[in-house]
């Protein structure tokens, strides 16, 4: 099955993450479960930190409308060159693993990993983009082809907070 990562031999460096230091505001959009041709839109906060020399960032999402907090971790394997984005939901506190695994091409960081969806092994694609001093955007999407089409299912744009 192909992933389609854009870059695969671009190696990884620390600091790339570092652009999420600091605090933010996020409009959230996510595809409803219950109709998928219906966005919900929501609005969330996050603090991030990059630590041990820009090898680590580390993200606490929270979203108080929705009484709802998470921890992004993206770790960078300096062996394998490239990062692993690590999730956990503060509700249950486990981190969920393998992390999706990806790098930065051109200002553009893409990861992607395999996870199964019923009985479907389907491919997730988190996506970093339009990444400024003051805004940035993620968005993810999934394939049920081997990575020929992708369907967007959540979109954040951060904008940095006063």
């Amino acid at each position: 099955m192909t992933t389609g990562i854009s870059g695969e031999n671009v190696p990884s460096k620390a600091g790339e993450f570092d652009f999420l230091s600091g605090n933010w505001k996020i409009e959230h959009r996510q595809l409803k479960s219950s109709n998928p041709e219906v966005w919900d839109t929501f609005e969330g906060e996050a603090s991030c930190w990059s630590i041990l020399g820009g090898m680590v960032s580390v993200e606490e999402l929270r979203i108080p409308a929705r009484d709802f907090s998470g921890m992004g971790l993206r770790v960078l394997n300096k062996e394998k060159q490239v990062w692993s984005d690590f999730w956990m939901n503060a509700r249950n506190g486990l981190l969920l693993t393998p992390g999706v695994e990806g790098r930065f091409t051109d200002g553009r960081g893409e990861f992607v990993a395999e996870q199964i969806d019923g009985e479907e092994t389907i491919l997730v694609r988190g996506v970093w983009d339009n990444i400024s001093a003051v805004s940035c955007r993620w968005q993810q999407a999934t394939s049920r082809d081997g990575g020929q089409h992708w369907q967007r299912n959540w979109i954040m744009d951060w904008k940095r907070a006063a």
